[in-house]
């Protein structure tokens, strides 16, 4: 093994995890796996630990701090299927690379790849996979197959995307709410438009970190309400609250963070122009991020459509962490690979 770089730049308290930091990353033969994601499936991260949320973005830190030539090699031997059904470019690209870079092999299937396009049950799919490969990445539409994959394999099963959760975005949102603003709890973040699977992940993440989030949106797209009330109950455990409401001008108040998402997603371009002038009141401009905290940044998970959702002149402003954010699929993804699998 490579022994660590001696010109490497010091470290903040943000690039040290509390178990692995920069100067052992590249000298350990394997992380300190937390035991709730070793061997286990990712399907939402409501069923993870505040602890496990922060372990993967300790590691998350850590690796980013780390030169990817100097990656240790800790999932040598390791097959990662990766079937999408949805298309895909920071998910797929991410894990892609993370599997590459920590050693392991990715396999890319599209919908037209595997025989689950034309009719073989999940189950069935599940059970070959869980014999040839050591874990599998599904992006889809129903959450359901997500957990029917998951119920039937013997492998762990980790969501890249379904109509109701994207917890890979959400571990990418918080390491960026970290690296900008520190320690996470009684954090502001406003979210404005669709209450869609972002804000629901984003919501829970929030949750379990102590954070303040707010969702404004337009009366019939609303979050799914059961997981707002749960997620609220957790918040405020740690000082934290989920709420919903229609004032995007009233959400955004003191908030740190401004989140948006596409307001036309796969599926929905039949209804497009009904969608646009339902959420119009919702845009991302320079007057809603004027309304926020004087350092209060603009987030998206992309891909955006500019003048829509959000101005060009916010995603591509100075107060942007949108292609931080993107960037740190590459590093969530790879400390989430790293825990699941690397023992």
């Amino acid at each position: 093994m490579r022994a660590p770089n001696p010109r490497r730049r010091a470290t903040s308290p943000l690039d040290i995890s509390l178990t692995i930091n920069t100067r052992n990353v590249t000298t350990m033969e394997r992380p300190a796996t937390h035991p709730e994601l070793a061997g286990r499936s990712v399907l939402t991260l409501r069923h993870h630990s505040t602890e496990a949320i922060e372990a993967v973005l300790d590691l998350s830190a850590a690796l980013k701090a780390t030169p990817w030539r100097e990656w240790p090699t800790w999932l040598h031997n390791r097959v990662v299927a990766m079937i999408f059904e949805r298309n895909s470019t920071r998910t797929r690209v991410a894990f892609e690379a993370a599997t590459a870079r920590l050693g392991g092999h990715a396999i890319y299937l599209s919908s037209g790849d595997t025989q689950l396009g034309r009719g073989e049950a999940i189950e069935d799919t599940a059970l070959i996979l869980s014999g040839i490969v050591d874990a599998i990445v599904l992006r889809t539409g129903p959450h359901q197959k997500l957990v029917d994959l998951a119920k039937h394999a013997s492998i762990p099963v980790i969501n890249a995307l379904t109509y109701d959760h994207h917890p890979c975005q959400a571990l990418a949102d918080a390491l960026t709410l970290r690296e900008r603003f520190g320690a996470l709890e009684g954090l502001k973040v406003a979210y404005v438009g669709d209450g869609n699977n972002c804000y629901l992940s984003l919501a829970i993440v929030c949750a379990k970190l102590g954070m303040h989030v707010t969702c404004a949106c337009p009366e019939g797209y609303d979050p799914d309400m059961e997981t707002v009330a749960w997620a609220d109950g957790v918040a405020r455990e740690r000082g934290g609250s989920v709420t919903v409401m229609r004032d995007a001008v009233e959400a955004v108040e003191n908030a740190r963070a401004i989140y948006t998402d596409t307001w036309v997603s796969m599926g929905d371009e039949e209804r497009e122009a009904e969608r646009v002038r339902a959420l119009g009141p919702y845009k991302l401009d320079q007057a809603l991020l004027d309304r926020a905290s004087p350092d209060a940044i603009a987030m998206h998970p992309l891909p955006a459509h500019h003048d829509v959702e959000v101005s060009y002149d916010v995603i591509h402003g100075p107060r942007s962490a949108v292609w931080q954010e993107g960037h740190n699929r590459l590093y969530t993804q790879a400390a989430l690979l790293a825990h699941i699998l690397a023992d």
